[in-house]
């Protein structure tokens, strides 16, 4: 098995290879804390997700600013990163497919650590905050809903089996075997 070590909090397996999310937040000036680097994972997430999609080129323009930050020759550079992310994901074979999302998804998360880490604490709390919002304005990460509703974002599966009761929201639920028919029932 590949062990991968990235910063962040969780192991995650995908396949054969294993990445490890350390926490690096109390390793020192220039880490980043755990809510940090779980935002920059999330930012390497919406890259892999959103290429190919009806999201994808309002994504890119979106983090073509953000990593640029109003310099054009960088806005470009990364505008080509990302063509080229979605050149591999796309032409990536089924055998191939899951290692290389796997491996862009780490590629951009590194990115946008990087960026964050060069800035100063205030500027890197603004850097974020706009980060967050640019990934729930383009990924629709921000679902919300009113009191007595239920908000998803993402993919939601709720399964019942062996006689068992699934919802999202449920009231009171009784579950009794039914009454057996009597001879003139059949």
């Amino acid at each position: 098995m590949k062990v991968l070590r990235l910063g962040g909090w969780a192991s995650t397996f995908f396949g054969r290879t294993r990445f490890e999310y350390v926490d690096t937040s109390e390793q020192g000036a220039g880490m980043l804390g755990e809510a940090l680097t779980a935002l920059a994972a999330a930012g390497g997430t919406a890259v892999v997700q959103a290429a190919g999609t009806s999201a994808w080129q309002g994504l890119q323009q979106a983090l073509a600013g953000w990593f640029g930050q109003g310099d054009q020759e960088r806005e470009r550079a990364v505008l080509e990163r990302l063509d080229g992310t979605s050149v591999d994901l796309a032409s990536a074979s089924d055998a191939e497919l899951e290692r290389t999302t796997i491996w862009q998804q780490a590629t951009w998360q590194a990115r946008f650590e990087a960026v964050l880490e060069e800035l100063r604490e205030s500027e890197r709390e603004q850097s974020a905050e706009a980060l967050r919002v640019l990934l729930n304005t383009y990924m629709g990460w921000g679902a919300s809903a009113g009191h007595g509703g239920a908000a998803v974002s993402g993919r939601v599966d709720i399964r019942a089996d062996h006689g068992s009761a699934a919802a999202l929201r449920m009231g009171d639920v009784t579950i009794n075997n039914p009454p057996q028919p009597g001879p003139h029932e059949g």
